[in-house]
């Protein structure tokens, strides 16, 4: 069994700046509560490695989740100011979540892994965070413990190249922080999983989020209160919500969110089905995509639209956008030859 004061010698001892490496014991039989207890101890593990790097003098230091490996963890919170700069957090292999409501009785239900007043800390690694939500998502919203990953106040960093599965509540919260930079996630949870946003933004500026795939059962980019220059490019949303800006004023206060960039945006796989109604403008039907990227996988199916005005006529428009027609649509559909979607 790794025990708390072998964590805390070893992590004393490592003086030379070489990579911090959580202990890699215990990692059989989650069952057992011989398992929990040894499992438990990586929580004190995780804060020997984590207070060691902060206070470290050394240049860049580096803490690493050993791959192979599935470590369980209740809440942690990382906290700074540190004394070291660069901090490089490097999951390799799986952090999972307490799995039942009753393991969070005593525990802050708000976060699980959280990152406080860090500057220049850059989370990386190819591993997989589990906040394995299935079962508190039947229950009413006020009982979903933890969302899985925050960061608060954490400038000019970066969150890279990690896989987030089946969070409880949102995946990831970026609040209170500038120029963060977030690349080549992998964020998953059920189509039908609630309240399950990928990715929280809220009283944040300068914040870049690419190259990453949402699929999850609400929104896949969340914009909140006091927030501005965010960019969204080379990305992938759905099934969920989309890029939503919401939940804004609800002390009545006057909020301001600006300066919000999409770009490379897909839209694929979309049924407009038994529509019908009058448009007040000449086009009733505009799919119009930039050249460069399509609108792919749209269906049109019994759909009659007419003109609001008195003799009017309406008619259709598409730019780069393919799909097929089912049944009768009125006006005259554009939709291109169907075209095989990424």
């Amino acid at each position: 069994m790794w025990s708390d004061e072998t964590g805390y010698r070893l992590l004393r001892d490592n003086k030379r700046g070489e990579p911090i490496e959580i202990p890699n014991t215990a990692t059989q039989g989650l069952a057992s509560r011989e398992a929990w207890t040894e499992r438990v101890c990586y929580l004190q593990a995780f804060h020997d490695a984590w207070n060691a790097t902060c206070s470290s003098e050394e240049e860049n230091p580096t803490i690493i989740v050993p791959g192979n490996n599935t470590f369980l963890v209740q809440q942690v919170l990382f906290s700074g100011p540190c004394k070291a700069k660069n901090i490089t957090f490097l999951i390799l292999g799986n952090m999972i979540a307490p799995d039942s409501p009753e393991s969070w009785s005593r525990l802050d239900p708000s976060r699980w892994l959280s990152f406080r007043q860090v500057e220049q800390l850059h989370v990386t690694g190819f591993g997989t965070i589990d906040g394995r939500g299935e079962g508190m998502w039947n229950q009413s919203c006020r009982y979903h413990p933890h969302l899985a990953m925050k960061f608060l106040s954490c400038n000019a960093s970066s969150l890279t190249n990690i896989n987030f599965i089946n969070s409880s509540q949102a995946h990831i919260l970026i609040s209170g922080s500038h120029y963060f930079k977030v690349d080549n996630l992998l964020i998953e949870a059920p189509w039908n999983s609630p309240n399950t946003d990928g990715i929280h933004i809220q009283s944040s500026e300068q914040i870049t989020i690419s190259n990453t795939m949402i699929r999850t059962g609400d929104d896949c980019v969340s914009i909140g209160d006091y927030t501005s220059n965010i960019h969204i490019s080379s990305s992938i949303c759905g099934p969920g919500h989309g890029v939503s800006i919401g939940s804004l004023g609800r002390s009545g206060n006057v909020v301001q969110v600006e300066d919000i960039h999409h770009s490379g945006v897909h839209i694929s796989n979309v049924t407009y089905n038994d529509l019908s109604g009058t448009s007040s403008t000449n086009v009733a039907i505009n799919f119009n995509r930039s050249r460069s990227i399509a609108c792919t996988g749209i269906v049109l199916k019994s759909i009659n639209l007419t003109s609001a005005k008195p003799r009017g006529r309406v008619t259709s428009s598409c730019t780069n956008a393919y799909g097929n027609v089912i049944g009768g649509v009125q006006p005259k559909p554009c939709l291109l030859v169907a075209k095989i979607t990424a």
